[in-house]
């Protein structure tokens, strides 16, 4: 059965990252590390961002990629990836090898067609001075519909706003002068710009739904159970069946499995992760879970303070981490309590999984929590992924002092 690799997003008018994708650049950073510890070399996909670290100027790719017109977006609320083009960042003809473009987005793509993927292709900024060569435009068609399939699955739209209909908008930070041109192309049409779509009224949630509604709906829906359905069967699985596979949790998994799983529970009928041959499915799940709820599971009323932790002198964070984990709602704690224990019992194997505390922190710490009003900033990830590491890494102590009743773990 031919798997749907990749849907293109043709935007006839530019992106950056977003917090995931910076994540993904801890975890490649952290590897890239330890290879050249153990004298390996490697290629790496480099996504640079302004403000960001440094670009390894020894990258056979840097030249390229030092501009930015292609970059790696992170995964979407299913595990896709969102991989960007923007042609406004392409310099002049003369100061760039077209061929090794197509070289490093081939590479970049490749990475992904075993999975389900998008490209958002931005037109916007694309001129007589910097465009490349029809030769170039036919080669790059043939070399990626061959593998890709782009042509049987090409959506154009006009506005950024149509995006919104596609995909996790959200996730796109895009720049103000892409925002001001679509702001400009709207407001000339014939009597003004177009009215935004109407917005449906939310519907109320199906009775045994399981994602997007909160705890507590969860929790009265569910007889009392504390530990939401879905974290408690997908952990269950996990720790069954995967906790010695690599890459747990950094694998995206089919969006189509993932969406009819979602429905099959908010239906509440039952699952059986066993039928999909796949331990990388009931991962994403899990990640979707935490993601799609209303409010983040650490609340938002801890996440100053979770900000602040890299400012604390590191002999004391652990105390510090366990002082801001009690202030959580009896709730909250228990749940996070459960999936940190998991998640620490995923770390101890980490000589098979290569997942240890710091990369679990990446993948998860932008799941947990998040800012009340707008995109988190870059500046936010640091810290957040520092808590959520000392989480992991020091369950036993942080969780040690405040036992509650009725307390499950896994």
């Amino acid at each position: 059965m031919e798997r749907d690799a990749c849907t293109t997003f043709s935007v006839m008018q530019r992106a950056d990252m977003n917090l995931e994708q910076l994540a993904e650049k801890e975890l490649r950073k952290d590897e890239e590390e330890q290879r050249i510890l153990s004298g390996e070399s490697s290629v790496s996909v480099l996504t640079p961002l302004a403000g960001g670290p440094p670009l390894d100027l020894n990258d056979p790719f840097y030249d390229v990629a030092r501009h930015g017109i292609v970059q790696v977006a992170g995964d979407d609320n299913y595990g896709r990836k969102l991989v960007i083009f923007s042609c406004c960042r392409m310099p002049p003809s003369h100061q760039l090898n077209h061929r090794k473009l197509l070289e490093y987005l081939k590479y970049t793509l490749d990475q992904y067609v075993e999975s389900d993927y998008i490209l958002v292709y931005f037109h916007y900024g694309l001129r007589s001075s910097n465009k490349p060569s029809l030769s170039w435009l036919q080669n790059a068609y043939k070399e990626f519909d061959r593998n890709h399939k782009f042509g049987k699955k090409v959506i154009y739209v006009n506005y950024l706003s149509e995006l919104r209909e596609h995909l996790n908008y959200d996730q796109l930070i895009i720049p103000s002068e892409v925002i001001q041109y679509d702001e400009k192309l709207r407001a000339s049409q014939k009597g003004g710009p177009p009215r935004p779509a109407r917005t449906r009224p939310p519907r109320p949630p199906l009775p045994q739904q399981q994602f997007g509604v909160s705890l507590q709906y969860l929790r009265d829906k569910g007889n009392g159970d504390l530990i939401p359905l879905v974290m408690r069967q997908t952990v269950l699985f996990l720790k069954q069946k995967a906790l010695k596979t690599e890459g747990l949790f950094r694998r995206s998994a089919n969006t189509q499995v993932i969406k009819e799983i979602q429905k099959q529970y908010n239906l509440g009928k039952p699952i059986e992760f066993e039928e999909y041959g796949d331990e990388h499915i009931p991962a994403v799940i899990l990640k979707t879970f935490l993601r799609e709820l209303p409010q983040p599971l650490l609340t938002s009323q801890i996440y100053d303070q979770i900000q602040s932790i890299s400012a604390v002198e590191s002999s004391l964070r652990v105390t510090r981490c366990k002082q801001i984990i009690q202030e959580l709602p009896e709730h909250n704690y228990i749940i996070v309590k459960y999936l940190i224990c998991f998640l620490n019992m995923v770390s101890q194997e980490s000589i098979f999984n290569k997942m240890n505390p710091s990369n679990l922190a990446c993948v998860f710490g932008v799941n947990l929590i998040w800012p009340t009003k707008g995109p988190a900033t870059l500046h936010a990830l640091p810290p957040i992924n520092m808590f959520t590491e000392l989480l992991i890494e020091y369950y036993s102590q942080i969780f040690s002092s405040r036992i509650l009743p009725n307390e499950v773990l896994p």
